[in-house]
């Protein structure tokens, strides 16, 4: 019988040629590990890890080729972990503590709109009452409210306003989505509102090239809306400009609900779309031109042309994450083309992953990362085996649809649980909607948008938008008759915290290993495990807001919630999550259960104080009831009960509270009031 060491090393060796694909995966497992800690590590723990780094690369050196491998995934591992915290030192900004209402003073670097379709606008160089510099946040998010008419918001003007303020809050319960750390990497220290009118202090006078091109990118959304009237037109700024402040909530929950919310979001499929018609447009300019064709090598050519490009697409959409994302992606694949190396292959998608992680560690977290990569690695490698088997091997108009098909199968395939964790939706006919219109995108609504682009400047861009509009309408049509249709879109529970990473890491495993299918069934079955925890998960029995003043209570008939109006956004998430897609007012319509009388959820007497003279008819509900959560501040050993006032809630956050067989409680709360991370302000 072999020794463990020895299977080991023979196995690594099977995987040579393939290692530099799981870079990225130990250095996500790194940066995952970061974000799940419960507490920052310490000066003496980094010391620890250090030296558990510099070990494994020393001993990596010496050990030999065939166990290499697993020292450098712990190395890549700790260095994962350690680019994340350093980034997060790298982005602290001030953060504001506590409410604050009265004026707000800043300079205007980004416009678009809130859920309530409100403009919404980020301010930098902020000033506050009664607040030093060094206290003040360095971005601000106030959305207008109530009539505001007084002058057009353009980025670099100087504004003033009166406002209410907050720190960005935490999750809406314990393992909920965290935007308080999103907002923390955004450097965004406070968000609030008005609803007296905003004023103008002082027009744009900045030369910032950033700012300047915000306002370039929006003077050019507000011509193409011009051009192009209602949702057309909002339609095709949005996927040009970045710019989605026209687009309606009818036509956003349609595209939703048809799995085509995707097209929105200039992301891979938008850039490699543009890059792709550049750069096949200029190799068949090229080829047209004998003397260059034949002395040079015209692919280089175009991938330059497909670069700048990208870059110009880039810059006029505001360059944000996702699209710089998308940005890197494609640039490997034309850097690629640049070198002599193949350009779609896993090493490049692995190579743009790991300048992602680099750069922006906590992109990790979110959607939008995790979509992309799980499309574009599943495209890849199941196109990759097709070709490596031959099957390509067919007349040019059926491989033409087997792409289009596969294309769509494999990537709605991949992103779904993504997305199903994320959104807590799933669109039963995404896959029909996505081929009636995703092939339209690339055939006439993107090289429509080159051609608007290239000829804006002669005043003839309205040519490339009109031959954008026919396809534009043909895909809101589509969007807005699936989901229409019967059981278009299901309702999906939110997984447990460590489903996700667990799925991820199975498919990467049975993805990126190689040899036969006898070596992929390891990740095939944590795959498959993680879906089957995912279907064994049970949510809270109860949810208290961190304000206190909205509980959920979970019931035959679904989450009964405590009133029909008011912390609307708490209540949409605790519903979505349960996979619940009723309505605020309808779950307040679901009558509690007779507490301490029949099923689980009754063991537990619970009583919601809310109102005046709180705080003595806290007390007196303490005597006869397990559990009192109350919006006033009482003494935790006012009573007997377990007591959830203001002072618990604002110290730990939004409360979860399992109920055991035996009236067994399990509170849960989102934040531990002994342990600081760098975004929870403490």
């Amino acid at each position: 019988m072999q020794r463990p060491d020895h299977v080991l090393a023979q196995w690594l060796a099977g995987q040579r040629g393939g290692l530099a694909e799981w870079v990225p995966v130990f250095l996500a497992v790194g940066v995952g590990c970061y974000f799940a800690l419960p507490f920052e590590p310490s000066y003496g723990q980094w010391t620890a890890l250090s030296f558990l780094f510099l070990f494994s690369v020393w001993l990596g050196h010496w050990i030999g080729p065939d166990l290499r491998p697993v020292l450098t995934g712990v190395a890549l591992a700790i260095l994962g972990l350690g680019l994340a915290d350093l980034r997060a030192w790298m982005v602290d900004e001030p953060i504001l503590g506590g409410r604050y209402y009265g004026p707000v003073q800043g300079r205007i670097v980004g416009i678009d709109r809130s859920a309530s379709e409100a403009t919404r606008l980020t301010l930098d160089q902020v000033v506050l009452s009664r607040h030093e510099a060094r206290e003040t946040p360095r971005y601000v998010r106030v959305s207008l409210h109530g009539e505001q008419d007084f002058f057009a918001p353009e980025a670099g003007q100087v504004v003033a306003m009166t406002a209410h303020l907050s720190a960005p809050s935490g999750p809406v319960e314990p393992g909920g989505f965290d935007f308080q750390r999103q907002a923390y990497f955004q450097r965004l220290g406070a968000i609030g509102y008005t609803r007296t009118p905003a004023l103008l202090m002082r027009h744009a006078q900045d030369v910032d090239p950033a700012l300047w091109l915000e306002r370039a990118r929006l003077r050019a959304s507000a011509a193409i809306r011009d051009y192009l009237p209602g949702q057309t037109g909002a339609f095709a700024a949005a996927i040009m400009t970045g710019d989605r402040s026209g687009i309606s909530a009818q036509v956003t929950e349609d595209l939703r609900n048809a799995n085509l919310s995707h097209l929105l979001a200039i992301s891979g499929l938008h850039m490699g779309l543009l890059t792709g018609f550049v750069f096949t447009l200029c190799r068949y300019l090229l080829i047209a031109v004998p003397r260059i064709a034949l002395r040079y090598d015209i692919r280089k050519f175009a991938a330059v042309s497909a670069l700048l490009s990208g870059a110009a697409y880039l810059a006029l959409s505001g360059g944000n994450v996702a699209t710089l994302r998308a940005f890197v992606m494609v640039s490997v694949m034309y850097v690629a083309v640049l070198i002599g190396r193949r350009a779609i292959t896993l090493r490049s998608v692995a190579v743009a992953a790991t300048i992602i992680l680099v750069l922006t560690p906590e992109a990790l977290t979110g959607p939008g990362f995790q979509m992309s990569f799980a499309a574009t690695t599943a495209l890849v490698a199941v196109f990759g085996w097709l070709q490596n088997a031959g099957i390509w091997r067919s007349r040019q108009w059926v491989r033409a649809f087997l792409t289009i098909f596969l294309s769509s199968l494999v990537a709605g395939l991949a992103t779904a649980p993504v997305a199903a964790a994320h959104f807590n939706r799933f669109a039963n006919f995404g896959l029909i909607a996505n081929l009636l219109s995703v092939p339209l995108m690339g055939a006439i609504v993107m090289p429509g948008a080159v051609i608007a682009a290239v000829l804006a400047p002669l005043g003839l861009g309205g040519l490339g938008l009109s031959l954008m509009a026919p396809a534009i309408d043909w895909v809101l049509g589509v969007a807005a008759e699936i989901a229409g249709w019967d059981n278009a879109a299901r309702s999906i529970m939110a997984p447990p915290r460590f489903v996700l990473p667990l799925f991820a890491l199975g498919a990467l495993g049975a993805v990126l290993v190689r040899g036969g299918l006898a070596a992929r069934v390891p990740g095939i079955a944590t795959v498959a495990c993680a879906l089957f925890l995912w279907s064994k998960a049970e949510r809270p029995d109860i949810l208290v807001s961190e304000r206190g003043s909205l509980i959920g209570y979970r019931t035959e008939q679904g989450r009964a919630l405590s009133k029909p109006k008011g912390d609307g956004f708490v209540a949409e998430r605790w519903l979505e999550n349960d996979g619940d897609p009723a309505s605020q007012l309808v779950a307040s319509q679901r009558a509690f259960p007779p507490f301490g009388t029949g099923g689980k959820n009754d063991r537990a007497l619970i009583a919601h104080v809310v109102g005046r003279d709180g705080a003595q008819r806290t007390i007196e509900a303490c005597g006869n009831h397990t559990i009192v959560v109350t919006t006033a501040a009482v003494d935790e050993n006012a009573g007997p009960c377990l007591m959830i006032d203001k002072g618990f809630l604002a110290e730990r956050g939004a409360v979860a509270i399992m109920i055991g067989v035996n009236s067994t409680i399990e509170v849960t709360t989102v934040r531990d009031p002994s342990i600081q991370r760098p975004w929870t302000g403490q």
